[in-house]
């Protein structure tokens, strides 16, 4: 299936045209002298000012005098010979989930417009000190609860190959930024499927990393991880190797350097064997077309020396869902509660919100505890059948992109879904995991929407997924393939 009317084949750059190049081509040529920092800003910001308003992806964009002289700064670090990293003068905007010192976190709630931190989160400190300039924030649905990025603060995020329709979430304003050039990387968060499935609503790349790669605080493995957005998988390499790494706050955190992820991904894929799920026999319900178009990346897998097989996990997804919801509601009660005990704010939570507070509220001690101990249970599945192949691919969405207007699918080929995040199944299995999760473009349908499959990884093999990944990008190169078209 190819895209119709919402995308187009990309013609060439435009001679001149900033956004137009990948992130490591612009950082390269800010390094060498051959742009500006000023320069770019100045694109990446007047491609903002044009685009922006038909998808409302970039919110809280910062004052453009302020921006400019930041750029003008970087500019004369490199001209006394002073680099800061891979990011040095590229415009960045942080999903507004995360902390940017002196930036509103409002998670998407009016209950936070005033929330500004005066410290930044650990990876928004570090893109900050590869010499990025944080320009404003990226949209997201309250409290990151749902794949549908629309909020009572800024609205909705809209998809840019089809505005009518919605850009996923929770990373919904990152994807669809990325999809119009308005930033050259961008960051996003994870705990269902938010580097994912937003990734394959915009035709972009989103990877979830392994648990502890870009570290969290806490004792918890919590299924949540930061990670990084591109139109490349070299791109999103780069941005992992200035987010990850270790950290003492952070004692889960895994013990490897991080410089290996800005290394060449080049490497021969010659009898790679790689399991499909699909719709785990049926299990899950899949809009029509869907499972087809995903089948259809399989020829590029095979033009790169790889071979596609239908496997599952021993264990039952049924129970693999049940676990998904103790540990969502267990975290997100904990996560929310203060707000929840108090009738007034409890007021103006979104009813998926308090549904996940009021549900986490009756868990007792032992339903934690199996939640645990079910979760190990799946792990082990997964190990198994992780023996027998190298990766696993599924599905990264159960429906195209749907009606910007539609909270959430409430229903699938004529299956009721039965609570707000249903339609997103096939994601929640792997975030249990801990695993390395890439979404990769599979193309478009009739109707010219993206769609994207989840390339699954051995624990802590980051890098050979990002290997897999690239190999493939290189061979379809969906996104520079397919733009979307807006005035």
């Amino acid at each position: 299936m190819t895209a119709t009317t919402a995308g187009t084949a990309a013609p060439p750059p435009a001679h001149g045209d900033l956004t137009a190049l990948d992130a490591l081509a612009l950082s390269a040529a800010i390094r060498d002298g051959a742009v500006s920092c000023r320069e770019v800003m100045q694109e990446f910001l007047a491609r903002v000012d044009r685009l922006n308003p038909h998808v409302n992806a970039i919110i809280a964009l910062r004052d453009e005098g302020e921006l400019l002289a930041e750029a003008g700064e970087r500019d004369r670090m490199l001209r006394r010979g002073e680099c800061l990293g891979r990011l040095h003068g590229l415009p960045h905007a942080v999903k507004d989930l995360c902390d940017v010192a002196g930036l509103a976190t409002t998670k998407g709630s009016p209950l936070l417009t005033g929330n500004v931190p005066a410290t930044d989160a650990l990876h928004v400190q570090r893109i900050r000190d590869a010499g990025a300039v944080i320009i404003g924030k990226t949209n997201t649905p309250e409290f990151g609860l749902g794949s549908q990025t629309y909020n009572r603060v800024f609205g909705t995020t809209r998809n840019p190959y089809d505005p009518a329709r919605c850009a996923g979430g929770s990373s919904g304003g990152a994807a669809a930024a990325l999809a119009l050039r308005m930033l050259p990387v961008a960051d996003g968060t994870d705990f269902m499927g938010s580097l994912r499935n937003p990734a394959a609503f915009n035709n972009v790349i989103g990877f979830r990393p392994s648990y502890g790669r870009v570290p969290e605080p806490g004792f918890v493995a919590a299924p949540a991880v930061a990670g990084p957005m591109a139109r490349s998988v070299a791109d999103a390499a780069m941005l992992l190797s200035v987010m990850a790494g270790p950290d003492d706050g952070a004692p889960l955190a895994i013990e490897q350097d991080p410089a290996r992820f800005a290394e060449a991904l080049d490497r021969d894929h010659q009898g790679t064997r790689i399991a499909w799920v699909g719709d785990f026999d049926g299990y899950l319900a899949t809009e029509s077309g869907l499972l087809d178009l995903c089948r259809s990346s399989f020829q590029a897998f095979e033009q790169i020396g790889c071979t596609v097989e239908e496997a599952l996990p021993a264990m039952p997804l049924a129970q693999v869902w049940e676990t998904f919801l103790l540990w969502r509601h267990w975290l997100t009660a904990g996560a929310l509660y203060p707000l929840y005990a108090d009738p007034a704010s409890r007021s103006q939570l979104k009813p998926e919100a308090v549904w996940e507070v009021e549900r986490g509220l009756r868990l007792s001690a032992h339903d934690v505890y199996r939640a645990e101990e079910m979760r190990l249970h799946w792990y082990a599945s997964v190990q198994e059948l992780l023996r027998r192949y190298d990766f696993i691919l599924a599905p990264s969405a159960q429906v195209f992109p749907f009606d910007a207007n539609l909270p959430w699918p409430r229903e699938i080929d004529g299956r009721p879904m039965d609570t707000y995040h249903r339609w997103m199944e096939t994601v929640a299995p792997w975030s249990l995991t801990g695993l390395p999760v890439l979404n990769l473009p599979a193309g478009f349908d009739e109707r010219g929407l993206p769609m994207g499959v989840q390339v699954i990884g051995r624990s802590h093999a980051d890098l050979a997924v990002l290997r897999l990944g690239h190999a493939y990008d290189q061979a379809t190169r969906w996104p520079g393939k397919v733009q979307p078209q807006l005035p």
